[in-house]
């Protein structure tokens, strides 16, 4: 099976790539300098000429707060352009997997959200989002929230160094979500495009939920730092020109859920601590 993995130089990209590369499948995953969404005749031509079997679109503007700011821009990247790429799939006869967000939703439910469940989305950039899933109508759209993982800066890897440098964190408690690794979502993305499941909206997050506070907390445990040294405040505390909804988890209720989120951690922990050793090692 021959697979396109767009963002190419992005922290899932990376675990996408080891997943497909396991397989000994043919594999291109050319970053944002290599492939640029917007450029829409060069998107044409590569999936024309290439001619994948699936594409996973790891692209997207991620930057929430400035989302705010320059709408225009970001919905060009996470909605305009995956409409051409859809388009250009439908073409080829490829299967798209596209990523999308739990900032689809308002955040106001007290239980989590379904995959059927009616978006409404309190900010900018979870506007554009949900445009790209519309765009992405008739393939699949896997909805993921909170990702960390081993190749790039995340909210683990931030607490770690800050465990190392401050006395204590303060940590927003009242933002509930599921910390999802990039390699159990990888290993999902990659079932999901081989498997007999129909297209449509899938949830792509860990299992069991928690708060920003409560997976710092978790963090400085694995530490062996004392988790009393992070300190719980409300969103209020820390003004961001975006609003982030109350409550962005998830339901499972079509393919596989994933393994709970304090597993997950405790599994990536080795690596994730040995990167970011490295990278705050002095050259």
């Amino acid at each position: 099976m021959r697979w396109l993995v767009t963002g190419g130089g992005g922290m899932l990209a990376a675990d996408v790539l080891d997943r497909v590369g396991r397989s000994g499948d043919p594999v291109l995953a050319p970053d944002r300098a290599e492939l640029d969404l917007l450029d829409e005749p060069a998107v044409r031509d590569l999936v024309g000429a290439y001619r994948p079997e699936v594409v996973v679109n790891c692209a997207a503007w991620t930057a929430v707060d400035e989302a705010e700011s320059r709408e225009e821009e970001a919905l060009a990247v996470n909605g305009r352009a995956v409409g051409v790429l859809a388009e250009a799939c439908s073409w080829a006869g490829a299967r798209l997997v596209h990523l999308s967000t739990d900032y689809v939703f308002d955040g106001r439910s007290r239980v989590p959200y379904r995959e059927d469940d009616q978006p409404a989305p309190v900010n900018a950039y979870g506007r554009t989002k949900l445009a790209g899933e519309l765009a992405a109508a008739g393939h699949y759209v896997v909805r993921t929230a909170w990702l960390y993982g081993a190749h790039g800066p995340n909210f683990v890897r931030t607490m770690i160094r800050l465990a190392a440098e401050r006395e204590t964190v303060d940590v927003v408690n009242d933002q509930r979500g599921q910390p999802t690794w990039t390699v159990d979502l990888a290993g999902l993305l990659v079932r999901l495009a081989t498997s007999d499941l129909p297209p449509g909206v899938y949830h792509g997050t860990s299992s069991g939920q928690t708060t920003w506070y409560g997976l710092a907390r978790e963090i400085f445990t694995l530490l062996g730092a004392d988790p009393a040294r992070v300190r719980p405040v409300t969103s209020a505390d820390f003004p961001r020109p975006a609003q982030r909804p109350a409550n962005s988890v998830l339901a499972t209720t079509r393919g596989e859920p994933i393994r709970h989120w304090r597993a997950a951690l405790h599994a990536a922990w080795p690596v994730l601590h040995r990167e970011e050793e490295r990278q705050c090692s002095p050259a």
